[in-house]
C-alpha cells in the first residue's frame, strides 16, 4: 500500500492510498505543493493531475478519506460536515474517486486555513 504525506504550516497527516490509476497519477506527480481551500469542514487543493471518475466514486464518505474531486482536479480530505451535508455526514460537492484513509484523528486538518501552502510527497 502507497502513503503520502500531506503537511501545512500547523500540521501534517499521513495517508495510505488503495491501489488504482488515480493513486498511480498522483504518485508519479509527486512531491508537489498547492494552496488549501477549506469547504465546511473539508480541506481541499489542486493537485497537477487529471483522471477520470474511478468506479465505486462516491459523495458521501467517512471522515479522514482522501477523494480525487474530477471536476477540480483536486484532493478532498473531509472530517466532517459540508455546506451540502445532511445530519452529520461528509458530503462532497459531487461524486468523487474514493483513493485511501488518512491515518488517525482526521479532525486535525482544521488546523489548515484557506490560503495556506500544503506540501504533498510520497510517505
Amino acid at each position: 500500500m502507497a502513503g503520502i504525506h500531506i503537511r501545512w504550516p500547523a500540521g501534517s497527516v499521513i495517508a495510505d492510498l488503495n491501489p488504482g490509476p488515480t493513486v498511480d497519477r498522483l504518485l508519479a506527480a509527486l512531491p508537489c505543493q498547492s494552496t488549501v481551500n477549506t469547504w465546511g469542514e473539508e480541506v481541499y487543493f489542486t493537485v497537477p493531475i487529471h483522471a477520470a471518475l474511478e468506479p465505486g466514486a462516491r459523495q458521501v464518505v467517512a471522515p479522514g478519506t482522501v477523494c480525487f474531486w474530477v471536476d477540480g482536479s483536486a484532493l478532498a480530505l473531509p472530517w466532517g460536515r459540508t455546506p451540502a451535508s445532511q445530519g452529520n455526514e461528509c458530503r462532497l460537492v459531487s461524486p468523487c474517486s474514493v483513493l485511501g484513509r488518512i491515518r488517525g484523528d482526521a479532525a486535525v486538518l482544521r488546523s489548515a486555513k484557506e490560503g495556506d501552502t500544503v506540501h504533498i510527497e510520497a510517505a
